[in-house]
């Protein structure tokens, strides 16, 4: 009988499911396998029992944002092929088809229970160009905020092979990264992540949990099948990626009676590959290692003590003056009228904006601007002391 892997990981010995448990906003990514029925059309009993149980999450007070595959398989199956075409073309015409079928899927599915869902489509370009990527945050944490269910998938319509994603188990970190939350969950169509391969080691053995970090994961993530683009090692890639802010990843079985549900209660089922630090304790730390500041703030005596010692927000009424050229979202230091460095941190408003609402009250922006999108010039949560 075949042997699982020499590199087997050892037995935790510290249980982490608490960050699990203790998690508000989720990403949760089902793959194609699952929502196909492996090729046999949309899991339309699956899709309403996935749906009812994320339904109960957000009447709870959760916040989840759905990272789905399945537009291609999905087209494939209503333009009658049986094996997935080769050709860019025929790969975007089968993902418009499947698009349509799925998202009504889903929309009937939620509307059941009085949530309205919402269609994001996202490319490279969205995470790669600064001023789309923070309008994408901006519009998800929106909708999951109202109780809106985002439904997110790669646009395969109109990118290339150059351009994509490769799978959307790396969607799922991306978006997980994006809208900072606590959990990645990962359904597939296995229990989790073994020791080895199970389809080839009778005693491969599930790996209960381990840091995202462990190097021995590589070797024992395996290819992937007939329909998704990704195996363990695309889902191993996605648990590092959104360990970087700080969001643990579940990898599960999506056929497992109620297998979201359990996962949020805290039980051991599929493969916990949790991050080092918890999401705001890692934004704090990437900010305040980032070396790339585009522009400085000037505070008064009031702003510096606000945030100091009651670590609230940076408001404009705080500000003195503004320097450096900067756009939304990009990182400046913050300084006291001496011009000690007191705090840096992501900026809510361009150098242009900024230098018309500092020393103003937030219930002026909208006057001065002739629009508001935020109070703070820079939130508490993109703010890091120093």
């Amino acid at each position: 009988m075949d042997q699982p892997s020499s590199l087997a990981i050892a037995p935790s010995t510290e249980n982490k499911r608490h960050l699990v448990k203790g998690s508000h906003r989720w990403v949760i990514k089902i793959g194609s396998a699952l929502l196909t029925n492996d090729g046999r059309g949309l899991d339309r009993k699956s899709i309403a029992d996935w749906g009812r149980q994320i339904a109960a999450l957000i009447k709870r007070g959760h916040e989840v944002v759905l990272v789905s595959s399945g537009a291609v398989a999905a087209g494939m199956t209503r333009l009658g092929w049986k094996e997935r075409p080769s050709s860019i073309h025929e790969l975007q015409a089968a993902a418009a088809v499947g698009q349509m079928g799925l998202i009504q899927a889903y929309e009937e599915v939620f509307s059941q229970y009085s949530i309205p869902t919402a269609q994001v489509l996202l490319d490279h370009d969205d995470f790669s160009n600064r001023q789309r990527y923070l309008n994408a945050r901006t519009t998800l944490k929106t909708l999951v905020g109202l109780g809106v269910v985002p439904i997110v998938n790669e646009n395969d319509t109109v990118v290339t092979d150059e351009i994509r994603f490769g799978d959307n188990d790396t969607l799922g970190a991306l978006v997980a990264n994006c809208i900072e939350a606590d959990t990645l969950m990962i359904l597939t169509d296995q229990m989790g992540m073994y020791d080895a391969d199970p389809r080839k080691h009778a005693l491969a053995k599930i790996i209960a949990e381990t840091s995202a970090d462990n190097e021995k994961l590589d070797a024992m993530a395996g290819g992937g099948g007939l329909l998704g683009r990704g195996g363990m090692m695309t889902k191993v890639k996605a648990a590092r990626l959104a360990a970087r802010s700080g969001a643990s990843t579940v990898i599960v079985g999506g056929r497992i009676d109620d297998a979201i549900t359990k996962v949020v209660g805290g039980e051991h089922i599929g493969t916990l590959l949790y991050a080092a630090q918890q999401p705001l304790a890692a934004r704090k730390s990437w900010l305040a290692g980032h070396l790339q500041t585009k522009g400085e703030l000037t505070l008064d005596a009031g702003a510096v003590s606000v945030l100091r010692e009651k670590g609230r927000s940076l408001l404009p009424v705080g500000v003195k003056s503004v320097n450096g050229t900067f756009t939304k979202g990009e990182l400046v230091i913050c300084r006291d009228e001496q011009g000690l460095e007191i705090a840096r941190g992501l900026v809510n408003y361009s150098s242009e904006e900024a230098r018309k609402i500092i020393g103003c009250s937030s219930q002026d922006i909208s006057r001065l601007l002739g629009y508001k999108d935020f109070d703070e010039l820079v939130h508490r949560d993109n703010l890091v002391l120093v």
